[in-house]
């Protein structure tokens, strides 16, 4: 291993930047090639087939099999000019990555040659295999059928040379396997709950989008560095490891100028996504050594989420290019900072307004204060059921963590945002309003956007940030789906957008003016939610404390909350909306549990393997060394060596004691785990693994960490802090 660690960084001296050959053309000339979009629809589709197709993709209509042999041709002879030879359904299930299945456009034709086939039929649905995937029990393993079906909405795409068509996945029993189907219901229900809504002040409202910025936070390590450290291969985060005397403390990383190598890996990672319609925009250093960040310019929640997912995939593929690997592990190194993945959430109309920036005028600031308003009281209602989709083995290291936002839900508006929302509390009051009052309360709000452009601030402390005209949900994971987190805090927004115009309409149904029913309607939202907004430092003490005054939740433990999948709240908003049903939450419930199990599981095997086949070795060898030593020592010396080999036999010592608590504490996890893995119930077992069998990864570390300090440098065998963070 040692061997190992010291030819990686040879090998890493002679590096250099590799020859890419970027396009010549210009961005807008090379952008989305690889895509079956619009322009190529217009040139490959017969003109009411792609007056159809954007029918079906703009309000939702079915599609026949007739149209799909149709989009069928001419989308295999675009695929077929632009160098495909398979075709694939493109899925994601519920292993937080994606799937495929690839199948050649070759069939038997009536004379028995050979021909390229692609009909309606293996565009419109394919049957992978769905007995191994995740299915919480919907599936047993001898039930293998399951289905995949054109996402229309998503256009399909190139890889390599692989035509990949966007798909949901549900089993045979019409149960939804994936990430998809649950987030395209949710984007249903919040387009139907906030037109309602939006009819109140605007009957040329008819549609409402929701859209997802994502910025996607990754470290890079040197591929040579990775082979050599087996927790990272397995777990994808260091196990042990101390930390480097300098790492993030002087700032000096963070926006600091990108490596050249690095900045190559960026450029050729944008060229390849931009091919792929892929809008990515922003790239810089993140605040941890060897961390950066890619953000791409806002989009539809559905396509930006497979965007991101594609992303994932791509850029890794890219990084091998490079001699780079890439970590999207929420906590791949302990003391600095772990990568996020920020979900920045809006909802626009088909009138082109953004539902949460300010309006020009009082009604359009009334209308902005409504969906704000909903928006606190979902978050407040919904914070157990919006953990519970970000909190897992992963991210866990990451929330709380000094660097990241806390477990305890909350939303940050800043000063002018909650003087507004103070100033309905005032004037508001529950009988009739005056026409003075009425005509003062929309003037202070008809104030409200020249106000904000220049004291809107942001707080990196909040989990759910209001930053000027959409909410940041920055707690969820680099490594995550986003569609889960999506769907929660659509399916959240829309359950109270249904109890909002539900409580104004039975106010106007008693003789309230419509506008003076909402004010009414918000000033309640405003004071029932009030323990869901603060503005202040969300990684203090203090914070904590008044949380819990404010009856707020801080659960930090993963199959804590994980139970509240199946909570009445959550229960509430996917099963009576349509979004879940209750035997489809109840196996997500299951999944992320044993999701939970496996990933503690193999970490804590990876420790167990590493401390007593490579770590427990070493510092013995280094001990004999010591050891020898002092009997040199003594025989050339005599009684003047006593004094002389003072140091070496407290090292000594110490390597005794830490190998001893190494050994003790390995064979007390591996009992543990062996408890754990004899339990029949996932949720039972993994309380067991949280309990009692992941707290002595640290336990174990702490030890590890301090031989590292100890023995000497050449023979430590894995890749230390300050090699794997400071190679560029």
């Amino acid at each position: 291993m040692a061997q190992l660690r010291f030819n990686a960084l040879t090998n890493l001296l002679n590096k250099k930047v590799p020859d890419i050959k970027f396009p010549e053309k210009r961005v807008p000339e090379f952008y989305g090639e690889l895509v079956f979009n619009d322009e190529a629809m217009k040139k490959y589709l017969q003109t009411s087939v792609y007056k159809k197709v954007k029918e079906a993709i703009t309000n939702g209509a079915l599609i026949d099999r007739n149209l799909a042999d149709g989009v069928a041709a001419g989308m295999k002879a675009w695929a077929l000019d632009h160098g495909a030879v398979h075709f694939t359904h493109w899925f994601q299930p519920l292993t937080d990555g994606t799937a495929e299945k690839h199948d050649g456009f070759i069939n038997y034709g009536p004379d028995g040659k050979v021909i390229e086939e692609f009909a309606g039929k293996h565009l419109a649905q394919q049957e992978p295999d769905a007995s191994s995937f995740p299915n919480g029990g919907i599936r047993q393993t001898f039930e293998a059928r399951g289905y995949t079906a054109w996402d229309v909405s998503s256009p399909a795409f190139i890889v390599g040379s692989t035509l990949c068509i966007p798909t949901i996945f549900i089993s045979y029993t019409g149960d939804a396997l994936d990430y998809k189907t649950p987030l395209l219901k949710a984007l249903h229900a919040v387009d139907k709950a906030a037109v309602d809504v939006c009819q109140y002040f605007d009957k040329n409202i008819t549609k409402v989008y929701s859209y997802l910025g994502w910025e996607q936070e990754y470290f890079l390590v040197d591929d040579g560095l990775y082979m050599a450290r087996p927790d990272l291969m397995l777990t994808g985060r260091t196990l042990m490891g101390h930390a480097a005397a300098k790492d993030q403390q002087l700032d000096d990383h963070y926006f600091g100028s990108i490596p050249e190598r690095v900045a190559y890996f960026m450029r050729d990672l944008e060229v390849e996504c931009q091919r792929l319609g892929i809008p990515v925009k922003t790239r810089h250093n993140e605040v941890a050594p060897n961390q950066f960040e890619l953000a791409p310019i806002y989009e539809e929640a559905n396509l930006a989420n497979d965007h991101n997912l594609l992303v994932m995939d791509v850029m890794k593929r890219i990084a091998k290019h490079h001699g780079f690997e890439v970590l999207l592990h929420e906590k791949p190194f302990a003391g600095i900072n772990g990568s996020g993945k920020h979900n920045n959430w809006s909802l626009g109309t088909n009138t082109g307004i953004d539902l949460f920036a300010p309006g020009k005028n009082p009604k359009g600031n009334i209308l902005f204060l409504t969906f704000l308003v909903n928006t606190m009281a979902a978050v407040y209602h919904g914070q157990d059921l919006l953990r519970s989709m970000i909190l897992n083995a992963s991210n866990s290291h990451r929330l709380g963590a000094n660097e990241a936002p806390p477990a305890i839900m909350s939303i940050f508006l800043g000063t002018q945002v909650s003087a507004m929302l103070d100033n309905i509390v005032e004037k508001v009051s529950d009988s009739k309003m005056s026409p003075e009052e009425k005509t003062a309360l929309k003037l202070g709000i008809g104030r409200l956007p020249e106000i904000l452009i220049d004291n809107t601030d942001r707080n990196r402390t909040s989990p759910f940030a209001f930053t000027g005209d959409r909410f940041e949900f920055r707690a969820v994971g680099s490594s995550a789906n986003c569609a889960g987190a999506m769907t929660a805090v659509n399916a959240a927004v829309a359950d109270q957008l249904v109890r909002f115009k539900k409580d104004v309409d039975a106010l106007i149904d008693k003789g309230v003016k419509k506008d003076e029913a909402i004010f009414q309607e918000l000033r309640k939202l405003i004071i029932e939610c009030a323990p869901i907004h603060f503005d202040g430092n969300g990684y203090s003490d203090e914070w904590k404390a008044e949380a819990a005054r404010r009856g707020l939740t801080n659960i930090t433990s993963v199959p804590e909350s994980i139970d509240k999948m199946l909570s009445d709240h959550a229960k509430e908003v996917f099963v009576k909306q349509g979004i879940l049903t209750e035997r489809e939450l109840e196996a997500r419930h299951e999944v992320e549990m044993e999701k939970f199990v496996k990933k503690v599981q193999i970490e804590s095997r990876t420790m167990g393997d590493l401390v007593i086949n490579n770590i427990v070795p070493v510092a013995m060898e280094y001990q004999n060394i010591l050891i020898k030593n002092v009997k040199g020592m003594k025989e050339i010396m005599g009684d003047e060596a006593e004094a002389l080999t003072a140091n070496e036999k407290e090292l000594i010592r110490k390597i005794s004691n830490h190998v001893k608590e190494i050994r003790e504490k390995t064979q007390t996890m591996i009992n543990a785990r062996k408890a754990a893995n004899a339990i029949e119930d996932v949720r039972e077992k993994a309380y067991a693994y949280n309990n009692n069998v992941r707290p002595l990864l640290d336990d174990i570390r702490y030890h590890v960490d301090k031989l590292e300090l100890i023995v000497d440098n050449e023979m430590w065998p894995l890749p230390k802090y300050r090699e794997l963070l400071f190679t560029r």
